[in-house]
């Protein structure tokens, strides 16, 4: 679309927002975007309507129809009434669980949504003040909910904010309830929108949940008699002044650890996150406040979480006395590690256990399962897709663990979406069962290294904002396909997966087979024959192409430890540089 067409378009939308059904307010703040001589807010304000992604809704907070606000936000609320009174026509009562985070607008967000709810007809279940999103999940099982929202961003910077939607069984939705509801929210008029549904129809949730939640999360402790004997570890936590504040250090104690030490200025609940940049647990300045106090105190353990509370962040001391962030991949591996290895000593395996990873995720996930004769399966990124293996397995199979490499867990079935609730504790079981048998946590990571091989990932993205920036990734992904690499790194290229046509090719026979997904999305994935693996995909919730690079390595023992890692970043180094990303 040429730029004066792309103009004319937006403005025309952008007047619609002045008409007398939108709040003063919001008038006021297009009026501006219209009349300022640089039309590049308006544009991205306007250009287009905020989509359902991996993460639901999301976006940055503000007037117009590509940003978060109660319009939007009654759009998507509007439009998921309209889905769920069709698709649960026979029943007496639709019920639907509603969460929010700690963000700046996320109350105004949520009790709108509720009214939104109630004027259609709907219970509404909502929370009385902030709640982690995994609590959310549960509730909707709990209560016997239709679906359920959550106001959140997660980790965003604090401009941001979202809207995650989802099903009966507690899990975010996929297709078709995503794609359908999508269309009906596109159907949405502002004048649909009724925000003042009978107060009868909305029950506050309380306490008493709390409680619920906390007495299953208390259940998946694996090894109590360890906890009991090692119960003062010297545990930080920090919540990032997020939803995690109340509910983590209770669950801590539930599991019966009795020395959780707190970093009291991220105690505060703040949309505005007054400590950091950005509340995201992945990012080291993030966890600058909680590591300081890891020195001052000797911590065993440091342990954060996003805003919403379900990613979780692990810092431990590694063998030259320094704290260091272990990435998501080696949490995902420190839990399936544990929660198999335990399985087996307590003799409770049956045969028909399975774990989930994603596609990016390290494959040594799958190669501990696999020796171990547990059942792994692979999905798009998203704990969206690991729920939705859970439910296609109910009742036939047991999940016992499943994770991502963006520092999400979640450890049991009865919540299904990342749990960095249930993960903190187990976290924390996991350090005090490595300390009975004299190891720290990062030895156990090493120990993990030596058993089932050696490797090494790493993460780098490229963020190109507003309108131009998502054509600038879509023409990057369309290289990569038309044509990718010859070789890596030194190591020819073996093997193509391309998941938009659910097509794996061989370079060497050029042999291609169908990729066992039910739908497509826009991922590709590139393997060598030294057994490097490169996924690249656009975020669906962020302005982002990522790249994830996974290298393999050798280490004979935990001496050798600094040159694999050591070698193993030159190489991905090497790769980045090969691609064009040493720059970006």
């Amino acid at each position: 679309m040429e730029n004066d067409e792309l103009l004319k378009m937006v403005e025309e939308k952008a007047k619609q927002w002045l008409a007398p059904i939108y709040d003063d307010e919001t008038r006021k703040e297009v009026r501006r975007m219209l009349e300022n001589s640089d039309k590049t807010e308006l544009i991205d304000s306007f250009y287009k309507d905020l989509e359902f992604g991996t993460g639901g809704l999301r976006g940055i907070m503000g007037a117009g129809t590509n940003r978060m606000n109660i319009y939007t936000v009654g759009a998507a609320t509007q439009g998921l009434s309209n889905y769920l009174k069709r698709n649960f026509v026979d029943l007496p009562e639709i019920r639907v669980a509603i969460g929010h985070d700690c963000r700046n607008n996320s109350r105004l967000f949520a009790e709108s949504s509720a009214g939104i709810f109630a004027a259609n007809g709907i219970k509404a279940l909502l929370f009385e003040d902030l709640r982690p999103t995994p609590e959310m999940s549960f509730a909707i099982r709990e209560y016997g909910c239709q679906s359920g929202i959550i106001i959140t961003a997660s980790h965003n910077p604090k401009e941001y904010n979202g809207y995650k939607a989802y099903w009966d069984d507690g899990s975010q939705i996929v297709e078709p309830h995503d794609v359908n509801i999508v269309k009906e929210i596109k159907t949405i008029r502002p004048d649909q929108i009724r925000f003042d549904g009978p107060r009868e129809l909305i029950t506050i949730l309380g306490e008493e949940t709390d409680l619920k939640f906390i007495e299953k999360v208390k259940g998946v402790s694996i090894s109590p008699e360890i906890v009991k004997k090692y119960h003062d570890l010297k545990i930080i936590y920090t919540p990032i002044h997020g939803t995690g504040v109340k509910l983590v250090p209770q669950a801590l104690r539930a599991f019966g650890f009795t020395n959780i030490i707190s970093v009291p200025e991220q105690n505060v609940v703040s949309g505005n996150f007054p400590t950091v940049i950005s509340p995201n647990p992945e990012e080291p300045a993030a966890m600058e406040m909680a590591i300081a106090k890891a020195y001052e105190v000797d911590a065993d353990l440091v342990m954060a979480t996003d805003p919403d509370a379900d990613r979780i962040g692990v810092v431990c001391k590694n063998n030259h006395g320094k704290y260091i962030i272990i990435n998501g991949n080696q949490t995902a591996l420190l839990f399936i590690y544990y929660i198999i290895t335990k399985m087996k000593e307590n003799g409770t395996m049956k045969g028909n256990e399975f774990v989930v990873k994603t596609i990016v995720s390290t494959e040594l996930i799958a190669e501990i399962a696999r020796r171990n004769n547990v059942e792994i399966f692979d999905v798009y990124t998203g704990f969206k897709y690991i729920a939705e293996v859970i439910r296609d397995n109910e009742g036939k199979k047991r999940y016992i663990g499943g994770g991502e490499e963006s520092f999400g867990f979640m450890p049991a079935d009865f919540v299904r979406d990342k749990d960095a609730v249930s993960s903190c504790a187990l976290m924390a079981e996991i350090t005090a069962w490595a300390k009975s048998k004299g190891k720290s946590l990062f030895e156990l990571l090493q120990d993990i290294y030596l058993e089932y091989g050696f490797s090494k990932e790493k993460m780098k993205y490229v963020v190109r904002k507003g309108q131009a920036g998502a054509a600038e990734i879509q023409q990057l992904m369309e290289r990569f396909r038309n044509n990718p690499p010859l070789e890596l790194g030194g190591s020819p290229l073996e093997r193509v997966k391309d998941y938009e046509t659910r097509i794996e090719k061989n370079l060497i026979s050029g042999e291609e087979k169908a990729i066992d997904q039910k739908t497509t999305s826009n991922v590709l994935q590139f393997f060598t024959q030294a057994g490097t693996k490169i996924s690249v995909r656009p975020s669906g919730t962020e302005p982002k192409i990522k790249f994830y690079f996974e290298v393999k390595g050798e280490l004979s023992s935990r001496d050798g430890y600094d040159a694999a890692e050591a070698k193993a970043d030159e190489l991905i180094e090497t790769m980045m540089t090969e691609l064009g990303l040493s720059e970006s």
